[in-house]
């Protein structure tokens, strides 16, 4: 069986009167990410992640930030395109390890149903999801929460 690997990493700014959707989650704050889409940084870099692995372009090159078609739309429905994409080269996840780096608010009761949001779009048990959240300890961009960022990591296994 053959297995690739995948890297994807996604930053916003955080701007006051915009909704905080993380990895699917409306998570009630007084700020949230700037993007041309729903800016929902843990799915950006989730979508990152299966697109490099697969061997194919980044997410701006499917998706980009100049066409109208993808103005405020929830990434959830992009991640499902990535799904076909990467099924298309008769692929699919194996597992999906995520890090959300932010101040605040708390990820930690949202992060189940971040997962049940997620399993199903990736054909995977919630099992086979990790998703965790840690702060920056005050420093740089998102110490200042002036932003939100994510990396994650995916493993795809090709489908005999």
């Amino acid at each position: 069986m053959k297995i690739k690997v995948g890297f994807g990493f996604d930053v916003h700014q955080l701007q006051e009167g915009r909704k905080l959707i993380l990895g699917g989650v409306d998570i009630p704050h007084d700020k949230g990410a700037l993007g041309h889409s729903d800016a929902d940084v843990v799915i950006h870099a989730l979508c990152d992640a299966l697109l490099g692995a697969a061997g194919l372009k980044d997410i701006g090159f499917y998706f980009p930030d100049t066409d109208a078609a993808f103005k405020n739309i929830d990434s959830t429905i992009l991640l499902s395109r990535v799904i076909a994409l990467i099924e298309e080269r008769n692929y699919s996840v194996g597992n999906a390890d995520i890090s959300l780096v932010l101040e605040k608010p708390k990820i930690k009761p949202h992060i189940d149903l971040m997962k049940d949001i997620l399993a199903p779009i990736l054909k995977i048990s919630s099992e086979d999801i990790s998703i965790k959240a840690t702060t920056n300890e005050k420093l740089g961009y998102v110490g200042r929460e002036e932003g939100v960022a994510a990396y994650a990591v995916v493993l795809i296994q090709k489908n005999d």
